[in-house]
This record gives C-alpha cells, sequence and structure tokens, in this order.
C-alpha cells in the first residue's frame, strides 16, 4: 500500500491544485460582499476572513497577478470570470462535500462544514458529479437511505458482521478501516 501512497504522480498533484484554500476564500470573499454590499474593499475583505489589512492586500495582489481579482472604476475589487468561475466551483464543493458529510454519512454540522472546507478547493469536478449523483442515488429512495444510516450506525456501534471478507480488503493487502473488518486480503 504505501508504494501507491508515495507514487509521486499523486501526491504531488496536491501542490499542482490551481488554487490554494486561502486563494479560494478570497475570492469567495469578493464575491459575497459584491453580493451583500454591491462592492468589495481591500478592508473589507480583511474583516471578513479576519485578516489584516495588510495580509489582505498581499494576497489580493497575488490573485490580480494571477488574473482573477480586478478592479472597477471606482476601485473596488470584482472577480473577472475565471475568477468567479472558480469561486463558484469552490462553493459549489463544499456544498456538496458538507451534504455528503452530514446527510449521508451522518456526521455532525460542524464536523461537515469544518472537514468540507478543507477540501472544497481540492475536489475536482469529475469527484464531486460523482458524489452529487451518489447522494442522489442512496438519498431519493428512503428506503434505501435508511438502510444506508443503519448500516452506518451498526458500523459506529461496532456491530458490524465480520463473517464476510470486506470487499474493500478483498482488493486490497490490508484493511482501510479503522476497526478489523474481517480477513485481510493475504488471509491474515
Amino acid at each position: 500500500m504505501s508504494k501507491i501512497i508515495n507514487d509521486g504522480s499523486y501526491w504531488r498533484e496536491f501542490e499542482n491544485n490551481n488554487i490554494t484554500h486561502s486563494a479560494a476564500h478570497y475570492l469567495m470573499a469578493i464575491d459575497s460582499l459584491r453580493d451583500q454590499l454591491g462592492y468589495a474593499r481591500v478592508t473589507d475583505v480583511a474583516e471578513m476572513l479576519e485578516v489584516s489589512r495588510g495580509a489582505a492586500s498581499m494576497s489580493i495582489s497575488q490573485l490580480k497577478k494571477r488574473g482573477w481579482v480586478a478592479e472597477d472604476p471606482n476601485r473596488f475589487l470584482l472577480l473577472t470570470d475565471e475568477g468567479k468561475e472558480i469561486a463558484h466551483h469552490v462553493e459549489h464543493n463544499f456544498r456538496i462535500l458538507s451534504k455528503f458529510f452530514e446527510e449521508v454519512l451522518g456526521v455532525s454540522r460542524e464536523l461537515a462544514m469544518a472537514d468540507a472546507c478543507k477540501m472544497e478547493h481540492l475536489m475536482s469536478l469529475e469527484t464531486g458529479q460523482h458524489l452529487v449523483w451518489l447522494m442522489r442515488y442512496i438519498l431519493s429512495d428512503e428506503k434505501r437511505a435508511a438502510q444506508v444510516h443503519n448500516a452506518l450506525r451498526r458500523f459506529e456501534e461496532g456491530r458490524e458482521d465480520t463473517s464476510e471478507t470486506c470487499p474493500l480488503c478483498a482488493s486490497d493487502d490490508e484493511c482501510i478501516a479503522d476497526t478489523h473488518c474481517g480477513e485481510t486480503a493475504s488471509g491474515e
């Protein structure tokens, strides 16, 4: 397993991500302020993100260099088309992830939002679409949703059925669950 985890073609993808967590929040703050107030200034962004005006100014200047932020004739901040697209993609990912964590996995709202915020800028459009499809499949049928929630509750309580090999373990050399859920692929 460690060979796969340490494969440079995968772990380096994190560093090749188009946007950082911080940059995503600056873009979303500008977008939000323009929606709420009709304008966005560096001081407004700094206040919203709870950072110093100097830190906000430096970050916003980097976003301008990337072509994601511009200024209108009154020197108010605005997002370029690409900046809007990125901000909306990240916001959409946040909604998908937080809904999945809370409504499908059953984690608390606070944890769902915190974890979604950590991952929102990293998830691809394709993965987001697949999560939406999975949520639709599970949540569109009350009986199916109840079965999934009951199964998750059994795992949380440690009452999962370990009489059969876990389908996750069968295709791998080791179990990826926190608790042992059956035999490993090697039969141990």
